[in-house]
């Protein structure tokens, strides 16, 4: 991939002097930092791992470059252990989704702890926050659990979280269609004639292992993805591609990587398009056995607006405004 300063790219304005205005590249959505909370997951790396360690808002900060036109991110949970028997019966497997919840307020807040990694200059990163819910325990449940959350968020915070999130892909088939599930979407408010709004992160997690496009795997993936396009409040990211890469291709520079991923990120957009496609990192998860990474997602998602023709609005679209529609936030004008 040719460097940054050369013509392929076409480099964004300087913003504008509007405080809340998105550039290109300013709202990536990701899940960072990761917290410095107790060890508390069954899935804990071991300490040599790099994903063992703090990942505070400085380290993303400085990952990034500090781009002036990077106005911040959106949380994702990261999958605190929890326990949904527990939380139904007294609230105590939810401890540690609300530790993060109260660690996000202190960010949000500007108000750290010793040794937290972010400071008052760092609050206004904090666009979005996405926590864990139990959403299989039902609607009875889950309001006891959105009271205790806005309770630890405060009245400041509560209003930047944007939706949330629990995994399915480690769960029972079906668990997303017992009524438990949907009663606890239901409670979320979301009117009965319009639809719930999902958010695919990592591509939907394909294998990137496959060269063959005529390969099963490829084909079954890429069926879903025509078939998930079809709901039109169903969004998708453009992240998490380093942890479905064999390690020979992780090591490639930014222009290899595109001319292997190209039949993956070509679906993408002939089914999602620019307006329901984000830009995103998954940052820190990505640093795992890849240098510089980042900046060679970063370069790769621009190759790929470039080979696709990619008009200036698509491309804002792509890096902030899918995001701003997907995540309900209001506030931002794009600068392209």
């Amino acid at each position: 991939m040719v460097n940054h300063n050369q013509s392929l790219y076409h480099e964004p304005r300087s913003p504008r002097s509007a405080d809340r205005q998105i550039a290109r590249h300013g709202l990536p959505n990701r899940r960072l930092p990761h917290p410095p909370l107790p060890r508390d997951r069954d899935r804990d790396p071991p300490p040599e791992n790099p994903l063992a360690k703090q990942h505070s808002v400085s380290d993303y900060v400085a990952a990034t470059g500090s781009p002036p036109n990077l106005k911040g991110f959106i949380f994702l949970e990261t999958d605190r252990k929890h326990d949904l028997e527990a939380g139904v019966k007294d609230a105590s497997g939810w401890e540690f989704p609300l530790m993060e919840v109260s660690w996000l307020r202190r960010i949000a807040e500007g108000k750290p702890r010793d040794g937290e990694g972010h400071g008052e200059e760092h609050k206004d990163l904090c666009l979005g926050i996405i926590p864990w819910a139990p959403l299989p325990s039902g609607a009875e449940a889950m309001q006891k659990y959105l009271d205790h959350v806005k309770e630890v968020a405060g009245e400041h915070v509560w209003p930047k979280i944007r939706g949330f999130r629990y995994l399915l892909q480690d769960k029972p088939h079906g668990t997303g269609l017992t009524d438990d599930f949907i009663d606890s979407l239901k409670l979320l408010r979301v009117p009965e004639e319009e639809k719930v709004t999902f958010i695919i992160n990592h591509l939907c997690k394909p294998d990137l292992g496959v060269i063959n496009t005529t390969d099963p795997s490829f084909i079954y993936w890429r069926t879903s993805i025509f078939a998930l396009s079809a709901c039109s409040k169903t969004y998708i990211k453009l992240s998490g591609g380093f942890s479905e890469m064999p390690d020979s291709l992780k090591k490639q520079d930014p222009n290899a990587l595109f001319e292997a991923l190209f039949p993956w990120l070509g679906v993408v957009l002939a089914t999602f398009g620019p307006r329901r496609t984000m830009s995103g990192s998954d940052w820190p998860v990505c640093t795992v056995g890849v240098d510089e990474a980042w900046r060679k997602w970063k370069l790769l998602v621009e190759r790929m607006c470039y080979m696709a023709t990619m008009d200036p609005e698509d491309q804002a679209e792509l890096f902030g405004g899918t995001a701003l529609r997907a995540y309900g936030l209001t506030g931002f004008s794009l600068v392209f």
